[in-house]
Formats: structure tokens, sequence, C-alpha cells
């Protein structure tokens, strides 16, 4: 069987890009069985309420929704278990350090399979404030609007 190439994405926290503000992202390996990849592989994920606590050296992804294998037996895996993330040493202690700061967390943000393995990209972050995400809204209107605009003017002059 032929190796798979490039990057396949399984799972996004859109939610997690609203709600903070990314400081700093980071790509890590997890410890997964069996099940939990052809879980996977079929697509499944909810990464909506997960966050990455740093316990004993170790970086851990908890809250993550990977549901039961369809196919499996009494060998599946808890849907919420928490699951380990292969990172270097030097990362986790930088990142538990900074995450110590009042109001910073880590979050992940989006779950793939990159060359056949899986991974999940999690980033330091830090919340905003209601305010924040409603100026954060509005920009995105407004250059939405302008490059509408821009469109809209190119098309008229083509056509005169």
């Amino acid at each position: 069987m032929a190796k798979e190439k490039g990057r396949k994405l399984i799972a996004q926290n859109k939610k997690a890009r609203h709600d903070y503000t990314i400081l700093d992202t980071y790509e890590c390996g997890m410890v997964l069985t069996g099940t939990e990849v052809k879980s996977l592989r079929q697509g499944r994920a909810s990464l909506v309420d997960g966050f990455v606590q740093i316990d004993g050296g170790e970086a851990w992804l908890h809250q993550v929704h990977v549901p039961e294998y369809s196919q499996g037996t009494w060998t599946n895996h808890s849907a919420r278990r928490k699951r380990k993330l292969l990172m270097h040493r030097v990362e986790i202690d930088k990142l538990e350090s900074k995450a110590q700061e009042s109001g910073h967390t880590i979050v992940p943000l989006a779950m793939y399979f990159k060359d056949g393995r899986a991974k999940v990209e999690i980033a330091l972050a830090k919340g905003k404030k209601e305010y924040d995400k409603r100026q954060t809204l509005r920009e995105k209107q407004d250059t939405r609007e302008t490059n509408r605009a821009i469109s809209a003017a190119r098309r008229r002059q083509r056509v005169a």
C-alpha cells in the first residue's frame, strides 16, 4: 500500500479563533489506540470543548470527542478520554511557563493527518473580551464589503 502524502483535515475548532487571541501555535503528535485512528480516518472528531493541560512535565489533551469506531468490539476506546500529546521537552516547558500567566490557556485548533500520522495543532491563547469579539466581527464584515465593492467595480469596468 502506498504511503499517504500531504495534509488531510479531520476537525477544526473555529470557535477557538473567535473566543481567543492566538499568540503561538504548535504541532503535536498524539498517543492513540487503533480504534481511535480508524474513527479519525472516517473524519469524525470534535474539538469544541477541548483544552490542553500540562501535568508532570507531559501535555494532555482533554475533552476532545472522538466517537467510538462503529465496527469496534470490546477493544473500543472511550469517546472523551484524555490523550497524551507528543512534544519536545523544551516546547512543553516554554508552553507551561507562558500558560501560567493570567488569562492564558492552551486550546486545540485543528486535528489532521500529515503524511499518514495523526497530528493536532494547539495554540497558546488569551481570552477575548466581548467588545473585542464584536470588533473582530465588524472588521471581517467591513473587509468583506470592501472586497465586494472592488469586485463589482472591476466587473463594471470590463463591461464598459
